[in-house]
């Protein structure tokens, strides 16, 4: 069992007290934040912190992510989605409730349109630091790869998902942007040879999550997912994916 500290880079919580939006017809389940402490308590993790992360259903809803970092408490970190139009101001009120990212859903939609990438990316870099996540197939990544170079500071969800795309993922890594170990079932190759190649470039530029629920995933998070990390990984290196790269990547 790995009783080491960990930290949930890409966790899910879907309160029915605010607002679901169908994506595609599909509607998820609810999984509160006690849901989540009930899981994560039956596998035994001892997660001491986490991000949030906004899904395709809840739009640009704010509430239910304040709600949720405010009830998880210090060590929780949110990952958002905004308008283009989004103030400054409330950029960093949202900061100041422990959001530290702006998500673009190109894989699932609900999202702020990619063709606001390069501007928005930047400016809440400039403005408090936050970094861009992208959820989207890295099959994609050519036809944007010119607006991401531009950016800061980059997180691909999933590993990328794609065998295919998988070739353009790696270059990106050497520039320094972070990728998540997260939603192993979504992707179709060999996810310990993926994480392999990656940590080899750099040994920061992992995180590791459970991706609970596991929203339209064909499986959900298992121990077998962990320990594919901490079962062939030297102990320094399956503690900097498990935790130290993402408290760096969220400042918390």
């Amino acid at each position: 069992m790995f009783d080491k500290p960990i930290f949930d880079a890409h966790l899910h919580i879907i309160d029915p007290q605010y607002p679901v939006a169908p994506n595609h017809g599909y509607v998820p389940a609810p999984f509160t934040v006690a849901d989540y402490r009930e899981r994560v308590a039956a596998l035994h993790l001892n997660v001491t912190g986490g991000a949030v992360v906004s899904g395709s259903f809840q739009g640009f809803d704010q509430q239910y992510l304040l709600a949720a970092l405010h009830a998880l408490g210090p060590g929780f970190a949110g990952v958002t989605q905004i308008p283009a139009d989004t103030t400054d101001e409330e950029i960093i009120s949202l900061h100041k409730a422990g959001v530290r990212a702006v998500r673009f859903n190109v894989q699932r939609g609900g999202s702020e349109s990619i063709q606001h990438l390069e501007k928005l990316g930047k400016r809440v870099y400039d403005l408090v630091k936050w970094h861009v996540e992208l959820y989207i197939d890295s099959r994609q990544l050519p036809g944007i790869s010119t607006t991401l170079h531009k950016l800061p500071k980059i997180v691909i969800d999933h590993l990328g998902l794609s065998k295919a795309g998988f070739k353009y993922l790696l270059p990106l890594v050497e520039k320094g942007a972070i990728v998540k170990a997260t939603g192993f079932s979504r992707c179709d190759f060999d996810v310990l040879t993926a994480m392999r190649q990656i940590t080899a470039i750099n040994p920061a530029a992992l995180v590791f999550g459970t991706d609970l629920p596991a929203t339209r995933a064909p499986k959900s998070f298992a121990l077998a997912d962990l320990e594919l990390i901490t079962k062939n990984f030297p102990l320094p290196l399956a503690e900097k994916i498990c935790c130290e790269n993402a408290r760096a990547l969220y400042s918390v």
